[in-house]
């Protein structure tokens, strides 16, 4: 029996209608950008698997520091323990993430990563006597899938059958460019009516909202507007940290620094499970105190898992090193070459791109989950290229080890795909 069908027997797949899509990919192997199923078929991973794999699969530096992990130490309860993966994964960190953080916290993914943040938050003002229950958020914002992450989330694609038991959230629109005065007029209608907690976003580019690049300036308006009012602000760096944006993190863009940072996938190459909410010493501060309740009793079974910590410090040496530097800028400038080329194609809306993502819309309505969003998922795995449509987008997030004649094999069937559109 073949893995497909021995798959059906006993698993529940996330995102998935098995009634109406009974069937999933049997992978046996990666390697660099290549995925390898049961019947040796080979597809690039032109979204380096919901943007973990940035190093490429099971990149030999990164198993190598991970095995040697393996030898000495595997787990030990973070709340009572220490070690030293743990300790050299926040020395790395702090020397790159922006200059206002200083603390590290060890969570599970990226949810959770969200929800120890928006904790963080309601707590930190909690401990100094003030009820603050309120967010403010971007709409069609994704933070991720328990109560916290689903409540900042606006995506009801997602959210649904949970609306009613949601964190209270006010909404404003991503700014474009010529829409500050506006979000700034609502901002003001807020804080005036609520008692705002924090701001929530992802910085530049919302990534499940199909890869929608916000203006910088306006975002840096926004940020200031919160600083001003104490508003806290997180910023969910889950999909755009570790260099995907052709910076470190996205907040390396903007002028105000967040608060809180909220950080998983690419973190652990891929390899490993593991997330982390970052934060400045002053929200740190605000939970010291001789009165034991107002420490942060919020903790993960595997919280700081020292495999995981090797694995991530084995992830930031070589997302500093000067070859993949080099790599993230011939990627960002061939996704510049080809939204030149592809951009007036009666087929295509709109292009943009940034880093190592780019994105264009197709001209045409589509579902997130419809009939032709799956056609088009079969059209470029039948030419052995992963590319997963959000809607009507299709985007790119390949590795950063991904060869020039990949890269142009995914471009080639992006173009093949808009004539069965």
């Amino acid at each position: 029996m073949s893995l497909k069908e021995r798959d059906k027997k006993h698993l529940w797949h996330p995102l998935k209608q098995h009634q109406l899509n009974p069937d999933s990919l049997a992978i046996v192997k990666a390697k660099g950008c290549i995925l390898t199923d049961e019947n040796g078929n080979e597809y690039i991973d032109a979204i380096s698997s919901w943007y973990t794999c940035m190093y490429g699969h099971c990149n030999d530096y990164i198993v190598e520091a991970t095995h040697k992990q393996m030898q000495q130490l595997d787990h030990v309860m973070f709340s009572d323990f220490t070690h030293e993966p743990a300790i050299k994964l926040s020395e790395a960190l702090i020397k790159i993430l922006p200059e206002n953080q200083n603390k590290i916290y060890f969570n599970d993914n990226g949810s959770t990563a969200v929800e120890a943040a928006i904790k963080m938050a309601l707590q930190f003002y909690f401990n100094k006597g003030e009820k603050r229950s309120t967010f403010i958020a971007f709409e069609n914002g994704f933070h991720g899938d328990t109560f916290g992450a689903m409540g900042a989330s606006g995506l009801s694609v997602y959210n649904g059958p949970f609306e009613d038991f949601l964190i209270e959230v006010k909404r404003i629109p991503t700014p474009n460019g010529s829409n500050h005065q506006d979000i700034l007029n609502l901002l003001k209608e807020y804080t005036s009516k609520y008692s705002i907690t924090g701001f929530i976003y992802e910085p530049l580019i919302q990534g499940a909202a199909g890869m929608k690049i916000h203006d910088i300036n306006g975002l840096n308006t926004i940020l200031k507007y919160c600083k001003s009012h104490n508003i806290l602000t997180i910023a969910d760096e889950v999909m755009t940290g570790f260099g995907k944006t052709g910076k470190y993190f996205a907040s390396d863009y903007v002028e105000t620094k967040p608060d809180i940072i909220c950080l998983s996938k690419a973190l652990t190459a891929g390899l490993l499970p593991m997330a982390i909410t970052s934060c400045t010493q002053e929200i740190y501060d605000g939970f010291l105190s001789d009165d034991i309740s107002k420490g942060f009793f919020h903790c993960h079974t595997y919280s700081a898992n020292a495999v995981a910590c090797a694995t991530a410090f084995a992830g930031i040496e070589l997302l500093t090193s000067e070859e993949i530097q080099l790599n993230i800028k011939w990627i960002n400038e061939s996704h510049k070459e080809f939204s030149e080329k592809i951009k007036n194609h009666p087929k295509v809306k709109s292009t943009r791109h940034i880093g190592v993502i780019f994105a264009l819309d197709l001209n045409t309505k589509m579902e997130r989950y419809g009939d032709l969003r799956d056609k088009l998922l079969k059209f470029f795995m039948e030419r052995g290229v992963f590319l997963r449509p959000l809607g009507n987008t299709i985007y790119i997030q390949v590795p950063y080890v991904i060869s020039k004649i990949e890269l142009q094999k995914v471009y080639d069937i992006i173009e093949a795909c808009l004539d069965m559109v």
